[in-house]
C-alpha cells in the first residue's frame, strides 16, 4: 500500500544530505545575495563618483558664464543666458540624482548589514566579501 505513495523502491532507504553539503548550498545561497548586494553598491557608488565629477565640472563652467560684476544679469549676452539656463537645469538634475544615489548606496548597506545580521552562522562567507 505504501509502495504507492513513494517514488523510491521499496528496498531503497531514505537518506538526507549530510549536514556539511546543507550548510555548504546555505552558505552558497547567502553568499548569492551577499554578492548581488555588493555589485549594485558597487555601481552606485561608481555612478556617484562619475556624476559627481561631471557636476563640478558643470559648475565649474556655469560659474565662468555668470560672470562677476552686480549687474551681469542685465546685460549678459543672450547665448550665455541661454547657456546659463541649460546648465541650471542640468545641474538640477544632476543634484536630484546625487541625492537618489547616496539613498540607495543607504539602503544597499543596510541590506548588507541585515543579511550579515541574519546570518551569523555564515560570517566567513560574508566576511570575504568587500
Amino acid at each position: 500500500m505504501f509502495k504507492l505513495f513513494g517514488r523510491t523502491k521499496t528496498n531503497d532507504v531514505f537518506r538526507a544530505r549530510s549536514p556539511e553539503r546543507d550548510r555548504r548550498s546555505d552558505a552558497l545561497r547567502v553568499a548569492s545575495i551577499a554578492e548581488t548586494i555588493d555589485l549594485a553598491l558597487q555601481a552606485c557608488r561608481a555612478e556617484h563618483a562619475g556624476l559627481g565629477r561631471r557636476l563640478s565640472d558643470v559648475l565649474a563652467r556655469a560659474a565662468m558664464t555668470v560672470g562677476n560684476d552686480a549687474d551681469e544679469y542685465l546685460d549678459r549676452e543672450p547665448a550665455n543666458t541661454a547657456l546659463q539656463n541649460v546648465f541650471s537645469f542640468e545641474i538640477a538634475n544632476g543634484e536630484r540624482r546625487l541625492r537618489e544615489l547616496e539613498a540607495n548606496i543607504h539602503r544597499f548597506e543596510t541590506l548588507k548589514a541585515t543579511v550579515v545580521a541574519s546570518f551569523p552562522e555564515h560570517s566567513e562567507v560574508l566576511a570575504t566579501r568587500p
